[in-house]
């Protein structure tokens, strides 16, 4: 089994998460996990950061969609950076550009949030 590891930092009052390695059915859970007590804490300016994600499925993606309508009805959101073309190439497919902001850098994607 592939390595998948996330982490959390905060910026002011932005959640970032650092995934790294494979996201997949395997590792789905663990993401999902870190999202739910970011949801259960009441932090809903989340900012996920993909630049060392190697591999995504639909497993993985289907985490995102089954916690942004919840906090987008807290007026909160997803914002993804840092995507490799190969990564970017798999949300692009699916259409998730128009339904989340996706950032080449991190910095950019904080910054929307704080605008607000």
């Amino acid at each position: 089994m592939e390595s998948f590891e996330v982490t959390r930092r905060q910026d002011g009052n932005v959640a970032i998460l650092d995934i790294k390695g494979y996201l997949d059915a395997h590792t789905a859970p663990r993401l999902e996990k870190e999202i739910q007590s970011l949801v259960d804490e009441n932090r809903y300016n989340i900012v996920v950061n993909f630049k060392d994600l190697v591999y995504i499925s639909s497993a993985g993606l289907g985490v995102f969609m089954g916690f942004i309508e919840n906090i987008r009805a807290n007026h909160g959101d997803i914002k993804l950076t840092n995507m490799s073309p190969k990564i970017y190439r798999v949300f692009d497919l699916l259409g998730f550009p128009t339904l989340y902001d996706i950032f080449d850098d991190e910095q950019q994607a904080i910054k929307k949030f704080k605008v607000r």
